[in-house]
């Protein structure tokens, strides 16, 4: 349900004037069309201006909401990454069964937001061209990698006091949880047409190697 209709359907509320619609949607449609740009021109290559007319606006209106490109960089970023990373957290905190079941659940949540998503044009800037940009590394890694290793440490430790995770070099870095999540974004974004590999492949297999490796196997198994 949009904001729209549910301002719409409170008793005796008139929905805000369209102009005012438009001002509060103008910061998310200038970051679509920044994500537009930077897939197709990478960091480096994208200009303001081109993202202003891609979103059918003057270039000077980018600068009510964003500061330069970098800051429209991290405001896709924080659009695109830190709602998942939320979203894990909440379930985490919540959830009461065994570990393996949240894994479960866990891990296709960040299949489909690495690979099912545009964030993979945030992964490749940060790959081709992190290092020329250390600001944006920097950034992104304080704003969502570092929170994703702290989400994946809390599970390990859950893990690990509920008896239902081994020890050993994984559970010590529980960091390495991901890696077959991006080598599935990687994959996708290079090597897709010389040797297509679904998906739903690098995720079955992603399940198997850390429910059979990570996990002590189940009582009665």
């Amino acid at each position: 349900m949009t904001k729209e209709s549910v301002i719409q359907s409170v008793p005796g509320e008139a929905a805000p004037p369209a102009r005012r619609r438009r001002k509060e949607a103008r910061p998310a449609e200038i970051i679509e069309a920044g994500m537009q740009e930077f897939a197709l021109r990478g960091f480096a290559g994208t200009r303001l201006e081109d993202v202003a007319r891609r979103a059918g606006i003057a270039k000077g209106t980018i600068y009510l909401y964003f500061r330069d490109k970098e800051s429209l960089f991290m405001a896709a970023v924080q659009e695109k990454v830190v709602p998942a990373i939320g979203e894990i957290a909440g379930f985490v905190d919540s959830f009461p069964g065994p570990t393996r079941e949240l894994l479960k659940l866990v891990i296709p949540v960040l299949h489909q937001r690495l690979v099912q998503s545009d964030l993979h044009t945030i992964l490749r800037i940060l790959i081709g061209e992190g290092s020329h940009f250390p600001g944006l590394t920097a950034l992104y890694y304080r704003e969502t990698v570092l929170r994703g290793r702290e989400l994946l440490e809390r599970i390990v430790a859950r893990g690990r006091a509920r008896g239902e995770i081994r020890d050993g070099a994984a559970a010590d870095l529980p960091l390495v949880i991901m890696a077959p999540a991006i080598m599935s974004a990687i994959w996708q974004m290079t090597f897709t047409r010389e040797a297509p590999i679904p998906p739903e492949q690098f995720l079955a297999a992603h399940l198997d190697l850390i429910t059979e490796g990570l996990l002590l196997p189940e009582p009665g198994r």
